[in-house]
C-alpha cells in the first residue's frame, strides 16, 4: 500500500498552497479562511466565501475530475481531493457537493437540458446546492424517507418535511430526494428532484446547534417540479444517492485540520504557566499528549487507507467508517484536553475578551461534537465495522 503522493501531485500541492497564501493577504481573508468554524467552514455562505469559490474557478480548480466534454480536466479524483486537504488546512470553503454528487450524478444521468442549464453554472461556481436527504424518521435510515412526489399533469407535486439541511439557508438549488411509488420496497421508489429554493411552498427555519452552526427544517408544501428538473429515472434515485457517495470519497476524509488542531494544542501546552513551572513539564500532561500525537499519525493512516482503496477503484466502506469514528471522536479528545489543561478560564465564551485564545477550544468542544453525529453517528460506524468487518451478527 503506497500512501505517497507523485511528483505532479506534490506540484500541484505547491500551487495550491502558493494561491492561498496569496488570498490571505486579502481584505476578507478573515472571513474566508476560519478553522475555528470546524466542519462548518466547507461552505460557501458568504458573499467573501463565494467570491473566493469563483477565484478557485478561475485557475480551473473547480470540476477537475469532470469529462473533458463537460468542461473538466478528466484529472483523476485525487486532485480534487489535495485540493480540499488544503483548503481545510485553513477553514477555507471546499469545492462543494455541486462539483461532487450533483455535477457528476448528473453527467452520468442528467438529461441535456439539466447538463446545459447547471454544469457551466457550476464550473463557474455561480450555483449553491442543499442535499434534502433526511427527514425526521429518515435519518441513518435514508431509505425510509416519506417525503411525497406524486404525479400531476407535467410534472409532480411535492409534499413533506426534510431536517438537518445544513445550507438550505443560503443555497440556490435544492438536491431533493421523494417517494415517487410508496407501493415499492422503501430503496426502490425513491426518485431525485432539483428544486429552486425560493419557490414560494418552501419554508425554512434554521436550527442553531451546539456549535453556533446553522442547519435548517425546511417544509415543501404543495411544490410543483416540472418532469424537466426529475434528475435521470423515476424510482432511480436510491442508485444515484449512493452513487454520489462514491464521488465524495475523495474530498470528505480531509487530515490536515486533526493536525493544524493539534499543533495549536501543542504550543498551547507549552505556553501554559502554573504554580511556578510550566505544565509542559509535567509527566502527566507529557503523557497525554504522547498519547494524543499517537492518535494524530492513526487518524492520518486511517485517511490514507480511504483514500487508497478509493484509488483503486474499491468502495472503502470499512475504511471509511473507521476514519469517520476515529477522527471524529479524535477532535473531541483534543478539544476536552484543551480544556483541562486550560483549568476554569478554558470554560470562558468566545465573546469575553479574556478567553484563551479567543475561546478557540471552548468553541470547538462543542462544536466538534456535532461531527459524531453527522454524516453517520459513531453507533452507525460502529455497526458497520462490526457487521462488514467483524462479521458479528447485530441485534435491534
Amino acid at each position: 500500500m503506497n500512501f505517497d503522493f507523485s511528483a505532479a501531485e506534490q506540484a500541484f500541492v505547491a500551487e495550491v498552497r502558493q494561491f492561498i497564501e496569496g488570498e490571505a493577504e486579502s481584505d476578507d481573508a478573515a472571513d474566508v479562511m476560519n478553522p475555528n468554524r470546524e466542519s462548518d467552514s466547507i461552505l460557501s455562505d458568504t458573499p467573501a466565501r463565494k467570491r473566493f469559490n469563483r477565484k478557485m474557478a478561475e485557475r480551473g480548480y473547480i470540476g477537475m475530475s469532470w469529462p473533458k466534454e463537460y468542461g473538466g480536466q478528466a484529472r483523476p479524483g485525487i486532485y480534487e481531493y489535495l485540493l480540499n486537504e488544503e483548503l481545510s488546512r485553513v477553514g477555507a470553503p471546499l469545492i462543494g457537493k455541486g462539483v461532487g454528487c450533483v455535477g457528476q450524478t448528473l453527467i452520468r444521468h442528467g438529461s441535456d437540458k439539466l447538463k446545459a442549464e447547471f454544469l457551466p453554472k457550476i464550473l463557474r461556481a455561480e450555483v449553491e446546492f442543499a442535499l434534502g436527504y433526511t427527514e425526521p424518521g429518515a435519518g441513518s435510515d435514508l431509505a425510509s424517507l416519506k417525503l411525497k412526489a406524486e404525479r400531476q399533469g407535467e410534472g409532480w407535486l411535492l409534499n413533506g418535511q426534510k431536517m438537518f439541511t445544513t445550507s438550505a439557508h443560503f443555497a440556490d438549488w435544492y438536491w431533493l430526494a421523494a417517494r415517487t411509488d410508496p407501493s415499492a420496497k422503501k430503496h426502490k421508489g425513491i426518485s431525485l428532484f432539483l428544486v429552486p429554493m425560493d419557490d414560494p411552498g418552501i419554508t425554512i427555519h434554521p436550527i442553531e446547534t451546539l456549535g453556533e452552526h446553522v442547519t435548517n427544517q425546511v417544509f415543501i408544501d404543495n411544490v410543483w417540479v416540472h418532469e424537466d428538473y426529475l434528475v435521470g429515472e423515476v424510482n432511480k434515485g436510491w442508485t444515484y444517492i449512493c452513487e454520489a457517495l462514491d464521488y465524495e470519497r475523495f474530498t470528505f476524509y480531509t487530515f490536515s485540520p486533526l493536525e493544524e488542531k493539534f499543533n495549536a494544542l501543542l504550543s498551547l501546552v507549552k505556553s501554559i504557566r502554573r504554580n511556578g513551572k510550566m505544565i509542559s513539564e509535567e509527566a502527566t500532561v507529557q503523557s497525554r499528549m504522547a498519547r494524543l500525537a499517537t492518535d494524530v499519525e492513526t487518524a492520518k493512516m486511517l485517511q490514507r487507507r480511504v483514500i487508497y482503496a478509493a484509488s483503486q477503484g474499491d468502495v472503502p466502506s470499512i475504511e471509511a467508517a473507521m476514519c469517520k469514528l476515529f477522527s471524529t471522536e479524535l477532535h473531541q479528545r483534543l478539544s476536552r484536553a484543551a480544556l483541562d489543561f486550560l483549568g476554569e478560564e478554558g470554560l470562558l465564551h468566545k465573546s469575553c475578551d479574556d478567553a484563551p485564545a479567543g475561546g478557540k477550544w471552548e468553541w470547538s468542544y462543542r462544536a466538534t461534537a456535532l461531527d459524531t453525529i453527522g454524516a453517520g453517528t459513531s453507533e452507525i460506524q460502529k455497526n458497520i465495522i462490526a457487521r462488514k468487518r467483524l462479521e458479528l451478527p447485530l441485534e435491534y
